[in-house]
Formats: C-alpha cells, structure tokens, sequence
C-alpha cells in the first residue's frame, strides 16, 4: 500500500463499483450511496465494470479516465432506481489474477506470457490517483474476495453483499435474492399451464453454483413436487419413480421439479463449458436438459424443459430488495463517512448490522441440508421454523 494513501483530506471522495453477476437492486442501492455521501457535503465516484475499470484505467489519459469512472451526482442517479441491473455495469475481472492477452496496453510492458498477473499495485496506484478516501464494492464472494485484498492493503473498504444465490458468509441476506425466488415463482406457476395441458413432466433449470437455496426456496413457495439441489447428488431412476408417482397422483396429470444448474448425478461431475473466468469459474448449464433427457428415457414420458438462467436477474427489483438495497447502501455509506472501514453491511437475525469483511474470505455457504431438504425424497422439507432467518437460510 502506498503511504500516500492516507493523506488526510477535509472532504472525503467515496468510489463505488458493482462486480460480477448483475441483480436487481444494484440500481438502487448505487442511487442511495450515492444520495447518502453528496447530502453529508462529500464526493462520490462510480468505477465501471467493476474491479475492470480499476485495471483498465490510466491515471494520465483522461480519455481512460471518462470511459472508467463517472462523477455520481443527484442528476446521474435520479432515476436509475427505475431499472434493474447496474448503470456502472459489471465484469469478472480478478485484478490478481489477470490473463495476459486481457491486459490494457498501459500494463504490458514488463509483464510477458499468459500470466495470470497480479495487478494490485496499478490498482492501488489508481485509487491514490483518483483521490479515493473509501471504496464500496458491491458483489458476491469473488467480487467480495478482492475487496478483502483491498482491504489487506489498507484501502477503507465497506462492502455490500448481493447475488441471487444468497451465499455469501456473514449475512443472512444478499441482495437480488429475493427477486430471483419471486422471478422464479411467478415462471413455475406460468409453465403449470402448458405442462398441464399437455401432461407432461417440467424440469426447470435455476442458476446455484455451490449453493441450492435459489431452486430449494422456488420449490419450496411454487409447491413444486421435486427440487434438485447442488449439495445432494442424485439418483436418475430414483427420480424418475418418484416424480412419475406425483404425476400419477396429479389429477391434471402432469409434474414438475427444479433443477440447480450446479446439481450432479450420482458419480457425476457438474456441467460446464467455456474458460474459467479470473476466478476460476467455468460457465455452468445443462444439468437440467441432461436431466430430462433421462427422465424422458425412463419414463417414456414428453418432458418440459425450461432454463430460466438470466431471466431471474432481469428486471426491477421487488419491493424487499429495493428496501435492502437502500438500506444497504445507507448503512455503508454513514460507515465510511464516519471513518469506518474493514465492514461488511449484512442482516443477522432480522437486524440490520455490520461484520468484518474478512467474513468474505470463509468460503461459500451452502443449505442446511439436515434442517431443510428430504435427502430421500428430493424435494424441500422444513424441520424447524421457529428460530430460523426470513429466508431460512
């Protein structure tokens, strides 16, 4: 960490970015950080494309710096509460971990091969550049892991979890998760009618990487008959009797089930495609086409297949993101006025409330599969509501 970091300064410059996957509620809560700092007298600044406009931006190319960073004041934000997604828009640029062919010319000189290269110093090099007193990521565990790195170098970090998955240590809440489940609600009750109609089993694909708290929690308020979840392989024919016999007890005949993208078959791996992104993570997809296909097999019976995928995170956020998101960013923003820093905002127990963000760097959550999945029946199965988060999580 450069020394010139800490200079002190009377008004303070606030830096705010989005990271990885895009959810609604980023919107608002970027509208309500940034309306939070200009109404205490400071500034505040939007990085574009997350950890990417940091390694792409050249402090002395103003160009670089009008296509990397943007000045948030009450005009810029007044009305992108109104959309989803995020105005600043996002990447998954690691900035420790950047390939070679995807380095901005200002850093290749010196650095040869595919790398990954660790880009931390330009990064810090650029905050100092840019005057930044206090850096609020938004993001998930990977976008979140970098904040930590910042922090572990002495940036005043305040980060703000989101991701539809709902699985970053810490808090009981991130944002977008809310939506996603009524997103994914509101489909299963829409595909009822054609897979009614036609008798036929549905087998609805919902992203959850190493979490299956988005396809439990969709299951579990739709009442769909099975849901597949990334933490419990399972048995293809087991499936197969089960579901034929929610069929058969349907009297408009026909079934459904939900699918985690990351859910495996016994023996099985995951499906992935494509490269591993800077944080190692290689598309997912295709475990529910797999998955009917083998049903249809089985049973003789004409499947539904539905990948819901990016139509979860369209849109505008239902009202509890919303709420999270501007209170969220409400509470970030008032700790890192204050001088407060090494915070992640969260919600514990129903309460609003902060935590160190070395939280970030525990891993992933995953479901409580004793307390709510039936192993043997594939299908959501709440033991114990008392005591449990909103979300039961």
């Amino acid at each position: 960490m450069t020394a010139a970091f800490y200079r002190k300064r009377d008004l303070v410059r606030v830096a705010i970015l989005t990271g990885g996957g895009d959810v609604p509620g980023l919107n608002p809560c970027i509208k309500a950080a940034a309306n939070r700092v200009l109404e205490a007298g400071s500034e505040i600044i939007g990085i574009r494309r997350g950890w990417g406009g940091l390694v792409d931006c050249n402090p002395n190319d103003p160009e670089s710096l009008k296509r990397n960073t943007m000045t948030l004041d009450a005009g810029t934000v007044r009305t992108v509460d109104r959309t989803g997604g995020t105005f600043l828009h996002t990447s998954r640029t690691n900035p420790a971990k950047v390939a070679g062919s995807e380095l901005p010319d200002h850093l290749r000189a010196g650095r040869e091969g595919e790398g990954p290269h660790d880009v931390t110093e330009h990064v810090l090099a650029v905050l100092d550049a840019l005057g930044v007193d206090a850096l609020l990521p938004i993001g998930g565990d990977d976008t979140l892991s970098y904040g930590l790195r910042m922090h572990n170098e002495g940036v005043p970090v305040v980060a703000i979890p989101k991701t539809m998955d709902n699985d970053v240590h810490g808090t009981d809440y991130c944002i977008g998760f809310s939506t996603a489940v009524s997103r994914g609600v509101e489909f299963i009750h829409n595909l009822r009618t054609s897979t009614g109609s036609h008798e036929r089993i549905a087998v609805v694909e919902l992203f959850g990487r190493y979490s299956g708290e988005t396809s439990l929690v969709t299951a579990y308020l739709a009442g769909v008959d099975r849901a597949l979840i990334s933490e419990v392989p399972f048995d293809i024919d087991k499936l197969a009797g089960l579901i034929m016999d929610d069929k058969n007890r349907n009297p408009s005949n026909y079934a459904m089930l939900t699918v985690s993208e990351g859910a495996t078959v016994a023996g099985g791996e995951v499906h992935l495609s494509g490269e591993a992104d800077a944080y190692g993570h290689r598309k997912l997809g295709g475990i529910g086409s797999t998955t009917g296909q083998a049903l249809k097999e089985v049973t003789g019976q004409k499947i539904i297949l539905q990948e819901l995928g990016y139509l979860m995170r369209s849109g505008r956020p239902d009202s509890l993101d919303l709420m999270v998101a501007t209170n969220y960013a409400v509470m970030a923003a008032d700790l890192a006025l204050e001088g407060t820093s090494g915070r992640m905002v969260a919600l514990r127990s129903g309460t609003y409330t902060s935590v160190p963000v070395s939280v970030t760097g525990d891993g992933v959550k995953r479901v409580d599969v004793g307390e709510f999945y039936d192993v043997d029946g594939y299908r959501p199965k709440v033991r114990h509501v008392g005591g449990k988060p909103m979300f039961l999580y």
